[in-house]
């Protein structure tokens, strides 16, 4: 069913679980989109998400624009917090064979990030990369310097790139949602 996140087309207490992976950055408005979630699943909403206050990889030096602009879309874990009350925030490491291809998922494979079709594939690279910022990767690659200052990573079978998995499974909320409290007689 097509439908925007801030407006879910299914009544009170629908489903058992809500779940939202890399897209709450997308959305008009992500408080409402979550808010919707938490409305048709009271018991546990989770999300996949990055969280911009974690410290920046290599991308950074080499995409800074884009990783200043991601810090302004996407949600801290507070800002999260306050909207669906408790939640768990759970530390996502990504493996260096990632096959799922969204911005992290290359970060032990830099050559991928010059493949226009990669890039086609990850929501923050479609919005435009300055070609200077492709040449001196490009350039970094092809003399050494990118493995001097980031060869350290090719030994790493995972790391932390600030993805993080956040549930909210509230009863609180659940019972509120559901129905109604019942007044005490």
């Amino acid at each position: 069913m097509r439908a925007y996140a801030e407006a879910l087309p299914f009544a009170d207490g629908s489903f058992a679980a809500a779940l939202a992976v890399l897209t709450i950055h997308h959305w008009s408005d992500w408080r409402a989109g979550v808010r919707e979630m938490a409305r048709v699943s009271p018991r546990r909403v989770v999300l996949f998400t990055w969280d911009p206050q974690a410290d920046a990889t290599w991308l950074g030096d080499y995409f800074p624009h884009i990783l200043a602009a991601d810090r302004q879309r996407f949600p801290t874990m507070g800002a999260i917090g306050e909207v669906l009350g408790e939640i768990e925030v759970v530390t996502v490491p990504i493996p260096h064979d990632c096959t799922d291809g969204f911005m992290g998922a290359y970060w032990r494979r830099p050559q991928a990030y010059l493949d226009p079709h990669v890039r086609s594939a990850i929501s923050s690279l479609t919005t435009g990369v300055a070609d200077d910022c492709l040449s001196r990767l490009a350039d970094d690659l092809r003399t050494g310097a990118w493995i001097s200052q980031h060869g350290h990573l090719l030994h790493r079978e995972e790391l932390d790139l600030g993805y993080r998995l956040v549930i909210s499974h509230s009863r609180d909320r659940a019972r509120g949602c559901a129905e109604p409290p019942r007044e005490a007689e």
